[in-house]
């Protein structure tokens, strides 16, 4: 990854702006889903590493739900989105009107069918509006959903794609109902993670030297 040094602050601006449209274009499918007005917005897009993805998660032992995806096209990569426990069963519950724990219950498959639907919904509309950013052709598989600790889960991913990089983006994904007496808002995190040769060229095309 040649351009890793160079990426300064308005390359990130460039790539949260991304994930502000792609927020707004899953809002509106969500909204329709759930048959209420969702508000999704991304606060931030920040570079990490492999050991700060764990951390960002809630720390290596932390059980969270995460849906995991492959990117193909001319920028191919991986993604997760990550939930921690009490969202999850939040998002579960708000998608399905069923109370589930993920810990003792497992999640039946009405729940984790809803959230890998959300993972879908969401990485393909993130991924729609960073194609138009950036020029490359970039579409989501679909999406699996794993329940286990953290640092597993990014670690079986890492290693079913053999990546030989070692940073990823984090989209911070805020989600809540646009409603006046509405006070709970559900963050996830996003983690894109493009092989080695796509992370140039989605950086090259944000105009990083």
């Amino acid at each position: 990854m040649t351009y890793i040094h160079n990426i300064q602050p308005v390359h990130l601006d460039a790539l949260q702006e991304a994930g502000n449209i792609g927020a707004g274009n899953a809002a509106t499918a969500l909204s329709q889903l759930l048959h209420k007005k969702i508000d999704l917005h991304v606060p931030s897009v920040r570079m990490v590493d492999f050991q700060e993805m764990q951390a960002i998660a809630g720390g290596e032992e932390e059980v969270v739900a995460a849906s995991f995806l492959r990117v193909t096209g001319e920028a191919p990569g991986s993604m997760f989105f990550i939930l921690q426990k009490e969202e999850a069963e939040e998002l579960a519950y708000t998608l399905t009107g069923r109370k589930v724990d993920i810990i003792d219950d497992s999640l039946d498959e009405l729940a984790a069918s809803a959230l890998r639907e959300l993972g879908n919904i969401l990485a393909g509309a993130y991924l729609s509006a960073l194609a138009d950013f950036t020029g490359l052709s970039m579409q989501p598989s679909v999406p699996s959903l794993a329940v286990d600790m953290a640092g597993a889960i990014i670690s079986a991913g890492l290693l079913e794609i053999s990546i030989k990089g070692d940073h990823a983006i984090v989209i911070d994904t805020v989600m809540e109902e646009a409603a006046e007496n509405s006070t709970d808002a559900v963050n996830g995190q996003f983690f894109l993670l493009p092989d080695p040769e796509a992370f140039d060229k989605i950086f090259k095309s944000l105009g990083v030297e």
